[in-house]
């Protein structure tokens, strides 16, 4: 036990860094960060010291891939019920006190951090301007689209195009897009350890 928690003492940074790059739909980034440190758990259980990789370098696949899955697993359609839910404090009456009393419960009286949402907007500026750059004029409107929540049918039908090539455009902006956030992990972790 001393040594898994010595382990993610020192690697807790590392998996923060890692789960910066990512955004998980109806999660806070500590929902992220807790994933990596679920990937280092299992990076912890399953390294085994006879083989080529560094522990360090299987940590890392090992974060990644559990945020990717957690990310995966939020974003399937499945799911859709659970990240469509109505808000109760959209129910409350001022009127009620039964009601004002479940909204009070519910809310945490934590102002955001200022901070926070500031690096926030810096990144979704940033991604934004990387995806102008890397995505051709039709990935940008599969993506437009596909955001909106439109069927590839749908946006086929809007874009004038066959459901494959709808299909073929959300594959690339993935290749693209997981590209772009592997460099900058990369270039951010080599900060962080320079």
């Amino acid at each position: 036990m001393a040594a898994l928690d010595l382990l993610f003492q020192r690697y807790r940074r590392f998996a923060r860094a890692k789960a910066r790059g990512y955004f998980l739909v109806g999660a806070d980034f500590d929902d992220i960060e807790q994933e990596g440190m679920i990937g280092l758990f299992k990076a912890v259980r399953d390294y085994r010291c006879d083989r080529q990789a560094s522990f360090r370098a299987f940590a890392e696949l090992c974060i990644t891939r559990q945020i990717i899955t957690a990310i995966k697993t939020a974003t399937r359609r499945k799911h859709q019920p659970l990240n469509r839910y109505v808000s109760l404090s959209g129910l409350r009456v001022v009127d009620d006190p039964a009601e004002w009393w479940v909204e009070e419960l519910l809310d945490d009286h934590q102002a955001p951090d200022p901070a926070d949402e500031v690096v926030s907007l810096e990144d979704m500026a940033a991604m934004r301007a990387s995806l102008a750059e890397m995505l051709s004029s039709l990935e940008v409107d599969v993506l437009r689209l596909y955001l909106d929540g439109r069927s590839y049918q749908e946006i086929g039908v809007l874009l004038g195009r066959h459901v494959k090539s709808i299909d073929n455009a959300l594959q690339r902006i993935k290749r693209k897009l997981e590209a772009h956030l592997l460099a900058r992990d990369t270039a951010a972790l080599a900060a962080a350890v320079a």
